[in-house]
Formats: structure tokens, C-alpha cells, sequence
């Protein structure tokens, strides 16, 4: 008698598909309004960024300096792709679906925000930041500390859900998140000091000091940004290789510590040149 031992799928009720488990992520007919509406959002904020891009070589203006066009491009640009790999990662955190819903909502809201207001100050060939100079410029320079603190709040308790309850997706995800969202705290951190620096500076009567303040705190603040977006997408294109876990795992733990050595290099500039 032939030794049949080959697992067979359990049996349901005829007609109905059974549905198994997967580590992948749903579909793109599975995205959610509010997810759709966060990478269309950022769309728009990075196409804001090229076309501020081309303004800036057509205009022949300084990249340097507090009145550039070089703000909202690296703005637009910057905050377009954190917009969009919020909501992508979010999508592997064990959070409250409506919980998810209300944070990425006002996370958009505050993005666009943010690169409206720079984007303004742009065009109006005046500082967006720490600038006192007349009432409306002082709500814009206010609107856009208070807006950032609020993407601070946002952040931060997404970064602490990946801490709280292991993130899901394929092998290496759940690393790659939890590093990247606590890189991402570096980064916000470095942020909240440039802004409460500028302000204080500023506040106290030294307004070009507080806008050159900034200036050892920015490559902190932009490379710790982003490792939430990098980390986690490339556990996600070793998922689609033929790589065994082990391998995907030991690949994802040394792009950590690449990038914590990155984030330490940055660091160590900015205490440096400060």
C-alpha cells in the first residue's frame, strides 16, 4: 500500500474559499481611502518639489541662504516621500483601523501645511521660518513651529506602536521598522531643537543667528528622516527574492547598522560644527 504522507489543505464547507494567512501586504484594490488619499497627497507634494526644482535653475537663485528656492523643493520632495511611507509602513503596525485612519489624516493635513506655508514665504522672496519681521510673516513662522510640533506628536506614536505589539510583513519587516522608527525619533528630535534654537534665538532679538542656528542639525535631521522609508522597503524587495529568511534577516540587520553608523557620522558633524 502506497505511504501517502503529503499535507492536504483542511476541508470546508463546498463552495468556500479558504483563506490563509499571508505576510505580504493587501492588494492595491485592499488600499484603504485614507491610505489613498496620503500617496496621492504626497504626489502633489512631490511634484510641488520638481516644479519648484525647475523653478530654482530657471530663476538662477542661491541654493544656500534662508530666502531660497532650494525650501520648497527639498520640502516638497522631503515631505511627499515621509508622507507616502508613513502610510505604506503604518499598513504593518498593529494599531486600531480607525486609530490609523485619524493619525494619517492629520498627518497629511500637517504635511501640506508645511510645504503651503514655506512654499508662500518662497514666492513672497521672504524667510518662512523664525520670521518676526511682520505680523503675517510671524503666524506663518509660528503656524509652521506649531505644525511641526504636531508632526512630532503624529511620529512618535506611530514609532511607539511598532515598540508595543512586533509589526507584521515578511522576514526582516518588523526589524526594519522598529530601527527605522527609532532613527526616526532621532530625527524628530534633531528637528524640535532646530526649531525651539531658531525660536528662542530669534525671540531674543538675534534673527540671523537663529537662522544660521539650523545649519549642524540638518544632515541629523534629513538622514534620520528617511531610514523609515529605506529600512522597510528594502526587507519588502528581499521578499521578493528566493533568499531563505536567515539570509533576508542578516541582509536587513546590516543595512541597520550601516545606517545607525550614518546617523552617528551626522551626529558627530553636528556637535562638531556646532
Amino acid at each position: 500500500m502506497e505511504n501517502q504522507t503529503a499535507a492536504t489543505a483542511p476541508a470546508g464547507p463546498p463552495g468556500r474559499r479558504i483563506r490563509r494567512p499571508s505576510g505580504h501586504p493587501r492588494s492595491l484594490r485592499g488600499v484603504r481611502p485614507v491610505e489613498a488619499l496620503c500617496y496621492a497627497t504626497g504626489a502633489v507634494l512631490i511634484a510641488s518639489g520638481l516644479v519648484h526644482l525647475v523653478v530654482l535653475v530657471a530663476d538662477g537663485g542661491s541654493w544656500e541662504g534662508p530666502v531660497s528656492w532650494r525650501k520648497p523643493v527639498t520640502f516638497g520632495l522631503s515631505f511627499g516621500l515621509t508622507l507616502i511611507a508613513i502610510a505604506w509602513v503604518s499598513s504593518y503596525l498593529r494599531i486600531g483601523v480607525r486609530t490609523r485612519a485619524v493619525l494619517l489624516g492629520l498627518f497629511a493635513a500637517d504635511c501640506v501645511l508645511e510645504v503651503a506655508g514655506i512654499t508662500l514665504q518662497a514666492w513672497r522672496h521672504v524667510p518662512s521660518h523664525f520670521n518676526m519681521e511682520t505680523p503675517f510673516d510671524t503666524a506663518v513662522s509660528m503656524t509652521l513651529a506649531v505644525g511641526g510640533g504636531v508632526l512630532v506628536v503624529i511620529l512618535s506614536l506611530l514609532s511607539a506602536a511598532a515598540f508595543v505589539r512586533r509589526p507584521g510583513g515578511p522576514d526582516g519587516m518588523a526589524l526594519a521598522l522598529r530601527a527605522g522608527c527609532g532613527i526616526l525619533v532621532i530625527g524628530l528630535l534633531s528637528g524640535a531643537a532646530m526649531i525651539a534654537r531658531g525660536v528662542y534665538l530669534t525671540r531674543t532679538g538675534h534673527q540671523l543667528a537663529g537662522y544660521a542656528s539650523t545649519a549642524s542639525l540638518k544632515p541629523l535631521h534629513g538622514v534620520s528622516l528617511h531610514a523609515v522609508l529605506v529600512l522597510p522597503a528594502l526587507a519588502r524587495l528581499l521578499a521578493l527574492t528566493s533568499w531563505n529568511a536567515p539570509a533576508r534577516v542578516a541582509v536587513v540587520r546590516a543595512a541597520v547598522g550601516c545606517y545607525a553608523v550614518a546617523v552617528a557620522a551626522a551626529l558627530v558633524w553636528a556637535v562638531v560644527a556646532y
